[in-house]
């Protein structure tokens, strides 16, 4: 008896030694094992993290003598439900394998053999931890996702181990179910179990279907079933037992493996499963070795393939993300998901199964699959590089089961004879290896282009008969009509001839009377159109007759105005001679003095009146010479058919044609006028009280700066502050205008442009252009702050004193003239900017993209009006080309513009520009690329 019991302490303590062999532990003394006890005691709680093993006081001496001098702490892993049916677990972590262990109960011969000896496991479900002992003062405790007892019955295994998985495979997700476990220990009869004598005993398989078809549509959905066997590296059809050797495939994309050459029969009720799972279990290869008398000698592999048809709602948004009148269309789509429910054959040891032959090759090819997917499970629990998928077919079948996208369970079982500890310990930490791989759980869902297509197809043979039916009612309405038509034309024709045939008759009772008339009228008409013809061509020859009759009768006022004057000054100078005399001393003759001095003072004012009526009337008079050779000019043109009026006189003074010598070689009256009164004299009529004679020689003056020749002559002399003067003083809008239009001549030289800068010409501006309404007014001021606008030198001072937002404000008038000098004013800014930033001398962005221009650009860049576009599509261009605007740009729509620029704009020099600047720029190559657009 001592002999025996000194043999099995031996055989436990091997046992021991192969299960650290197995596995590394974690070593923790005794006494910290007691401390961290007692200090969980006192703090009134307990962590499962730190949980640690009591033992009776009594073994602590007889710990503190034996050779080992500490033990291996808990095995844990998550204390989250194993039921739990969401993507993320308890502790966080998504997909993590679940674990149970269940726990046979002892059979006949372990009653008798194992009578004087204790399970060598204690199972504590309520906590979900196992002990396994060692001998009897110390064990080792495990925690896992369930521990079973040995009176669970088959549903509740059902329910904590695979129902969360089948659940997961009808949402969509890919499932495995595995048992492992030493051979005997009740795998078979957990997975497979029918239950045809007690339906209480049906198996894992036999429920999972039962669920599946109580939840799909027999219309919609499919279910189909494979049922294979590994047999000594052999895949098996256990269905078709003459297909023995099926080939894998594997996805070199995906990576998963799918096994086209099984038989797949599709389900559609319990009766048919089961007679597969019956026809499978006979093919299934089976053994009697002493530890089971049918012991499985190959891996048994069940597949579901699920397809179940969903249908997305999908809403359709306006254009102001409304949702659309259209309706809500429905998507189809198929979610393929696969249930694999694996009954591995058990691990066993030769010299206790007795396996010898064509059995202990069998065992071989057995261990030798089982140790490789272990490999596998230690290489995905430690996060190894390299997982030895390949070692093995089980390995491979099983790839999407771990560290793959399918949710897992495993159930491990084991038994409760002392005699197997060794492998009861390396299943246990099979299980506990296996609870750290972690899966991503994924939704294979794909298009449903068949649903789709066959409801198409319905709809289009309904549409097809329907059309058939309108069409046939069509046709048979159409012959009606026609027939009735033929009834009416008939009629109507019979109707017209009768008709016909009296308005015949009274036509020719009516006719001489008719003639007679018509004649009358013909004599009457021709007489007017001669004398119409007379009258046009006298008009026409009158035209340029009153107009030189006009200019004869205005040089004869001329020249009686300067007799007149040298009159004037004839008696001026015989009166101030006569004052001389009149100084000498004499008494009597004071109040002569003083009444010649009034004389004197009135000549001189009237003298001043007769000089400012004289410029006047010089004025006119070059307008009336104007205005005739413009009337010659038409009626050499067209004759007097143009159609040529005097109102069609072109009057703007702004204009430079009527700067321009005419045909005959003669100077231009504007020039005469210049050179006969003096720009002195023109520029000292600005001030005058009379506001005609103040209009027309701002008139004249804006007329002279048109002339390049005479800008400089008119600053030196002082007239562009007298016209910067008048934009201050006056604010009667003609003066304002035309003031503002002599600026914008004056502001197209460079050396002008610096001067109205300096004298605070861009403030006046601004304010002129902030206070008009006048269409014409904001043209010229836009125009003005345009030419300023292309020196670059000035583009600092001109945004500093509001000349940028002033021309920026101008767009509320909205007028076509006024909105092409803002854009012609943007176009010059930016391409001054440009070309600052491509010499170095500017790195930030554009200060009309700061001012808020961009939004406006854009706007206008497909203008209807031709000018607005144009320089609205070089400043485009000129703002692409500094790569510091380009994401801005971008962002606020600009390059869609500028692509269409490249493509579509009118003029070949500004699409090639686009084309340049969106082929050199990386920001806007890079935006291209993703959008897949080409330049």
């Amino acid at each position: 008896m001592w002999k025996g019991a000194e043999v099995y302490r031996m055989m436990m303590a091997m046992f021991a030694i192969a299960a650290v062999v197995v596995v590394v532990v974690e070593i923790v003394p005794v006494t910290e094992r007691r401390r961290e006890q007692t200090e969980k005691s006192m703090n009134g709680g307990s962590h499962r993290g730190s949980f640690k093993v009591d033992r009776p006081s009594h073994a602590a001496s007889n710990l503190r003598s034996s050779s080992f001098k500490a033990r291996p702490s808990i095995r844990r892993s998550t204390s989250a439900s194993f039921g739990s049916n969401s993507n993320k677990d308890g502790d966080g972590v998504p997909g993590r394998v679940r674990v149970a262990v269940r726990l046979r109960p002892r059979n006949a011969e372990e009653q008798v053999a194992d009578a004087d000896f204790a399970d060598c496991v204690e199972l504590q479900p309520e906590l979900k931890r196992l002990k396994l002992r060692k001998n009897n003062w110390d064990s080792d405790t495990y925690e896992f996702d369930e521990v079973l007892t040995e009176s669970a019955s088959q549903k509740r295994v059902y329910e904590v181990v695979a129902k969360p998985v089948v659940e997961s495979v009808l949402e969509g997700y890919n499932g495995t179910v595995m048992a492992y476990g030493q051979t005997g220990t009740g795998k078979t009869f957990t997975l497979g179990r029918l239950g045809d004598e007690d339906m209480s005993d049906r198996g894992i398989m036999v429920r999972a279907m039962e669920d599946i078809l109580a939840d799909v549509s027999h219309e919609a959905d499919s279910v189909s079933v494979s049922y294979l066997q590994l047999y000594m590296e052999t895949l098996q059809d256990l269905l078709d037992p003459a297909n023995d050797n099926i080939p894998f495939v594997e996805d070199p994309k995906t990576g998963d493996v799918s096994v086209p050459g099984a038989t797949v029969v599709e389900i559609r009720n319990q009766s048919s499963f089961l007679e597969i799972l019956r026809l499978g279990e006979a093919h299934r290869f089976a053994a009697n070795t002493k530890l089971n008398t049918e012991s499985s000698r190959s891996h048994a592999i069940l597949m579901v393939q699920v397809k179940r048809s969903v249908v997305r709602e999908e809403v359709l948004s306006g254009e102001e993300g409304e949702p659309s009148e259209l309706g809500r269309p429905f998507r189809p789509l198929i979610r393929k998901s696969k249930l694999v429910v694996v009954d591995l054959a058990g691990s066993e040891r030769i010299h206790k199964s007795g396996s010898e032959g064509h059995l202990l090759e069998e065992a071989k090819s057995i261990n030798l699959s089982l140790t490789a997917l272990g490999k596998c499970i230690n290489a995905l629990a430690e996060n190894s590089a390299h997982v030895p998928i390949r070692d093995s077919k089980l390995t491979r079948l099983l790839r999407d089961s771990f560290g793959g996208s399918a949710r897992t369970s495993l159930i491990v079982t084991i038994g409760p004879s002392p005699r197997h500890r060794g492998e009861t310990a390396s299943t246990i930490l099979f299980g506990q290896r296996a609870m750290k791989v972690e899966n991503m759980l994924k939704i294979k869902e794909e298009f449903d282009y068949r649903s789709l297509s066959r409801k198409l197809e319905v709809q289009l043979d309904k549409l097809i008969a329907e059309n058939e039916r309108q069409q046939k009612a069509f046709e048979d309405e159409v012959e009606k009509i026609h027939l009735e038509a033929q009834n009416r034309i008939s009629e109507a024709e019979r109707n017209f001839a009768d008709a016909l045939e009296k308005e015949t008759k009274k036509c020719q009772m009516d006719y001489m009377d008719t003639v007679k008339k018509l004649e009358e009228k013909l004599v009457l008409n021709q007489s007017k159109i001669d004398h119409e013809n007379s009258v046009r061509d006298n008009w026409s020859g009158q035209g340029g007759y009153v107009s030189a009759a006009e200019e004869v009768e205005v040089k004869k006022l001329l020249e009686n105005e300067v007799n007149l004057r040298k009159a004037a000054e004839e008696e001026v100078s015989r009166l101030r001679h006569q004052l001389e005399l009149n100084r000498q001393p004499n008494g009597g003759e004071e109040s002569d003095v003083t009444r010649l001095t009034k004389v004197l003072e009135d000549e001189a004012r009237q003298k001043k009146e007769l000089e400012e009526e004289v410029i006047i009337l010089r004025s006119q008079l070059s307008q009336l010479t104007l205005e005739a050779e413009q009337m010659r000019r038409c009626l050499d043109r067209g004759g007097a058919d143009s159609g040529f009026s005097a109102y069609d006189t072109p009057t703007s003074p702004f204009r430079h044609s009527q700067l321009k010598e005419t045909k005959s070689g003669h100077k231009p009256p504007v020039a005469t006028l210049f050179e006969q009164v003096g720009l002195q004299k023109i520029l000292s009529l600005l001030d005058s009280e009379d506001a005609s004679v103040r209009i027309h020689a701002v008139k004249v003056l804006a007329n002279l700066a048109a002339e390049e020749s005479n800008q400089k002559r008119i600053v030196e002399a002082g007239g562009l502050i007298s016209l910067l003067m008048l934009l201050r003083s006056y604010e009667d809008e003609t003066v304002r205008r035309v003031a503002a239009g002599a600026i914008a001549n004056l502001a197209m030289n460079e050396a002008n442009q610096e001067r109205i800068m300096a004298e605070g010409g861009i403030s006046l501006l601004s304010l002129t252009a902030n206070a008009a309404e006048d269409p014409q007014t904001l043209r010229m001021v836009a125009g003005a702050i345009a030419n300023l606008c292309g020196n670059e030198k000035l583009q600092t001072k001109l945004r500093s004193e509001g000349g940028l937002k002033a021309l920026l404000g101008m767009v509320r008038c909205g007028h076509p003239d006024v909105l092409s000098q803002v854009a012609r004013g943007v176009a010059n800014f930016a391409k001054c900017e440009s070309r600052a930033s491509s010499h170095g001398m500017s790195s930030g962005r554009s200060l009309l993209i700061e001012d808020g221009a961009l939004p406006w650009i854009i706007q206008n860049a497909n203008n209807e009006v031709a000018p607005i576009r144009r320089h609205i599509e070089l400043a485009l261009c000129h703002l692409a080309q500094h790569e510091v605007n380009a994401k801005e740009m971008i962002s606020g729509g600009a390059l869609w513009e500028l692509i269409r620029i490249s493509r579509d704009c009118s003029r070949e020099d500004i699409r090639n520009l686009a084309r340049r600047t969106l082929t050199s720029s990386p920001v806007f190559r890079s935006e291209m690329r993703r959008l897949r657009i080409e330049c």
